[in-house]
Formats: C-alpha cells, sequence, structure tokens
C-alpha cells in the first residue's frame, strides 16, 4: 500500500502506522478519563443543585424562626381616604367605631392692605413674630429701605425654622399689597402674631381675631389655628395635630379627611396574620423545593422503547437519602404544646409525592384562633424551623457532608486534567520514539535495498550468467 513512504522508500505509510499504534494506546485511558470525568460533573452538578435547594430551605426556616414576627400586630381602617393607622406590637387587639368630625388646622393670617410704595424706613426697624400670645417671639432685624418684597425675603430667611413663611396677595385694582403669613404648626392657640416698630407697625397682626368684613384691607385670620376633634365609640376627643397617639394604648392614628355625617369607620387592631401566612407560605415552597429537587436528582425515567433511561445524578445516594430521612422525621414530630401540635392543625398536609399542601382556610382559622400557638409551634429552640435547621446543618454548613463531597469532586476533576496532561506527554513521547523506530527501520529497508541492487546488477555482469525471466 503506497501513501506516505519512509525515508528509504520503504513504501510503508508510517503515519498511519504510527497513528493507528498510537491511538491504541491512547483510547482505554482517555476511555476511563471521560466517563469518570462524565460522572465526577454529574454529581458535583447534582450536588451543587441539592445544596442551593437547602440553602434557601434554611433561608425560609430563618424567616419563620422569627418571634417578631408573631410580635407585629396591625391597625386596618375601613375607610383609608379619612384615616389610616398603626399599632406597635404592645397594642390589645381591638375594634373601634371612629368618626372624624374636624382635622387640625394651622394659622393663616393677612395684614393690613399698604401701598404699592410701601418702606420699612429710613433706619433699621424690627418684626416680632410668634405662634400664640405665650409663644416664643422670633424676632427679625430689617434692613432700612426695605420695601415689602424685600421685607418678605428676609423674613422667609428668619422664620424657616420656626415653619413659617411669608408671601405677598396684592389687589390689582388698587396697587396695595399685603403680607400672608402661614404656619404648618396646628392645634388650638398657636395663631401667628405679628408686631414690628416704625413703619413696619402697618404689618401688625393677631391671628386670634377675624378679619373685618365691612373693611377689607384689616389685618386678621384667613384660618384659624384648631384641634382636631374626633369620636371614638362615642367619646369626643381633641388633638393638636393629625396624628394622634394615646388616645388607644400603642396605636397611631392619621386623620386625613373628616368622615361623612352618620358614616363612622372601623379601626380592627390585631396579630399581623398576613406576614405570618406569607412566610409560612415560603416555608412550604422551598420545602417542596427542596424535595421536587431531591426526587429528580435521584429518580430514573424511562425515555422509551430502545432508549436509554435518564438517570438522576444522584440515584442511590446515601447523603440524599440521609438528609431527607433527618427533615422528614422532625416535619412528623409533635409539638408538645396544647392547640397545634403538627403542621396538620394548620391545614398543611403531606402528599403522595412527598410535597406539602396548604389548605388556605384551615390555616386562616388556625391563625385567627391559635396565633400565640402558632408562633410557639414555629419559634425557639425546640420549635419546627429550629429543630428542622439543627437536623440539615450537618450536610449544609461550612466543612458539611455536601460540601465535603463538593470538595471531593473537585479534586477528582483536577486529577483527570492532570491525567490527561500527562498522558498527552507520554503518548507525545510514544508517538516520537515510534517514529524514530520506523524511520530508522525504513532507513535500513533502503539501504537493503540498495545493496541487493548493486548485488544484482554485479552478477549479471558475470560471464555465463543467465537472466531468469520474472
Amino acid at each position: 500500500m503506497v501513501g506516505i513512504t519512509g525515508l528509504g522508500g520503504s513504501g510503508l505509510d508510517i503515519d498511519a502506522i504510527v497513528g493507528a499504534l498510537v491511538n491504541a494506546e491512547k483510547a482505554p485511558k482517555e476511555a476511563q478519563l471521560k466517563r469518570l470525568e462524565d460522572t465526577s460533573t454529574t454529581k458535583f452538578t447534582a450536588l451543587g443543585t441539592l445544596k442551593s435547594a437547602l440553602s434557601e430551605f434554611q433561608t425560609a426556616l430563618a424567616g419563620l424562626n422569627d418571634i417578631k414576627l408573631f410580635e407585629n400586630r396591625t391597625a386596618t381602617s375601613s375607610n383609608t381616604s379619612s384615616l389610616t393607622a398603626t399599632a406597635t406590637k404592645d397594642a390589645l387587639p381591638g375594634s373601634y367605631s371612629i368618626d372624624v368630625i374636624r382635622l387640625a388646622s394651622s394659622s393663616k393670617v393677612a395684614t393690613a392692605s399698604v401701598a404699592g410704595s410701601f418702606s420699612s424706613g429710613a433706619s433699621d426697624q424690627t418684626i416680632s413674630v410668634k405662634l400664640g400670645a405665650s409663644g416664643d417671639v422670633t424676632n427679625v432685624n430689617i434692613t432700612a429701605g426695605s420695601d415689602l418684597a424685600s421685607t418678605r425675603d428676609q423674613l422667609n430667611a428668619a422664620l424657616k425654622e420656626q415653619g413659617i413663611s411669608a408671601n405677598i396677595v396684592s389687589n390689582p385694582s388698587t396697587g396695595e399689597s399685603r403680607l400672608v403669613f402661614s404656619s404648618t404648626t396646628t392645634g388650638a392657640g398657636n395663631d401667628v402674631i405679628v408686631s414690628g416698630t416704625g413703619n413696619l407697625s402697618a404689618l401688625n397682626a393677631d391671628g386670634s381675631q377675624a378679619l373685618d368684613s365691612a373693611n377689607p384691607g384689616s389685618a386678621g385670620y384667613i384660618t384659624q389655628a384648631t384641634d382636631a376633634e374626633f369620636s371614638i365609640d362615642g367619646l369626643v376627643l381633641n388633638s393638636s395635630t393629625n396624628s394622634v397617639t394615646g388616645a388607644i394604648p400603642e396605636v397611631t392614628l392619621e386623620l386625613v379627611a373628616k368622615t361623612e355625617a352618620g358614616k363612622p369607620l372601623t379601626v380592627k387592631v390585631g396579630e399581623d396574620t398576613t406576614a405570618v401566612t406569607d412566610n409560612i407560605k415560603k416555608f412550604v415552597d422551598a420545602y417542596n423545593k427542596l424535595i421536587t429537587t431531591s426526587n429528580k436528582l435521584t429518580s430514573v425515567v424511562s425515555a422509551g422503547e430502545g432508549k436509554e433511561p435518564v438517570v438522576g445524578g444522584l440515584v442511590g445516594d446515601s447523603s440524599v437519602r440521609n438528609l431527607l430521612s433527618a427533615v422528614r422525621n422532625e416535619l412528623v414530630d409533635p409539638s408538645a404544646q396544647s392547640g397545634i401540635r403538627v403542621l396538620a392543625d394548620m391545614g398543611i398536609s403531606t402528599q403522595k409525592d412527598g410535597t406539602l399542601a396548604i389548605d388556605d382556610d384551615k390555616l386562616k382559622v388556625a391563625l385567627e384562633n391559635n396565633f400565640d400557638d402558632v408562633g410557639k409551634f414555629f419559634t425557639g429552640d425546640t420549635g419546627l424551623t429550629s429543630r428542622l435547621d439543627k437536623s440539615v446543618d450537618g450536610f449544609s454548613k461550612g466543612g458539611g457532608v455536601l460540601e465535603q463531597r463538593i470538595s471531593g469532586l473537585q479534586t477528582t476533576l483536577d486529577d483527570i486534567t492532570k491525567q490527561r496532561e500527562d498522558l498527552n506527554r507520554r503518548i507525545l513521547s510514544v508517538q516520537d520514539r515510534l517514529y524514530t523506530q520506523f524511520n530508522a527501520m525504513d532507513a535500513l529497508v533502503s539501504q537493503l535495498t540498495q545493496t541487493s541492487d548493486r548485488l544484482t546488477q554485479s552478477l549479471e555482469a558475470l560471464p555465463g550468467f543467465v537472466k531468469k525471466d520474472k
């Protein structure tokens, strides 16, 4: 067979021969490494998936094993456009009928009208501003020659921290203007009172005095500071602000708008069952994910006639069996308390595939009637979530079962890479040796052929030599 011949033209296809011998040397070890790599990679990936599902499960356990979750209280209003409410953990459950009769208001007062040519005078003058007759006084120095706009600006700069602002309102028909002072402080007795010296006395205003309807340019209040008025279960109460604390212990009421006459709203104070329900559902979802992940990783599924079955990466794995056994043992172990002893008491049951299902109606009833018992069942050192966490901690923690196995598989994969590198180096050495041997053989055959040819020629030259036909 003529191919790539040797050095002396032996006619041997040395490349093909060496290639075949090298492949025969390499193939068994390469196949062994490939099988080991595939098996290790499959288990490595499967253990990582299981560890991730277990981590999510523990996160859900931690969220449910929080006593503060069961201490939270809610305050719900039947009419949030008129009132909203919040409650602390110490609020007692109850229901209250509330009417918002009047919101607390702040003071807005107008000075008397002054001419458009108004000036504070030839020397510096002072305007004093306070809230109520006994309120703290803020004295504002107004520089000489200030017009009404400049006076306003100096007042605003000085009164900003007191929550008082001034603006100008002008009458286009007369050219006269006045300052309007607005306060953010609500409650009776917090009316703005303004008094000035010199020309600034024209800006005096008393927020407790009404505007004179007979004298449109006079000073007086536009709105007077008043207390909020509301009733709880028919009892009329007052508050200087619209944020009411103390009327119901540990409950804050935010008054937003008046209620319609004869249509009180209802505020209910109770346990925060919504947050607890959400965390219980997260726990069930995380548990179900752990179970479905484990089932998938340990299952053998038929792929059809004549096809290889689909085999999970952890079929027959003892770690998975031990993990699920530990979790299930704690899950069915009844609590020593009364009221709520097992998950079924809350409408949580186990399905045929090992997952959990929630009967929402039964869970709602359990939380409404046995809220504290539900909290004790899940939380604390002897609660279900703590026991479950301890049962899986040896598998999930740093240096635990899963991490050790993953680390061991990583070491195996690293070793496979090293073995491949060693194999490639050895095969290159074998290949070099074979080429050296075959090339030497080829050279020898070439030399022998040349010697044979010379001998034949010499013999043919001898007298009497008879050449035979080939």
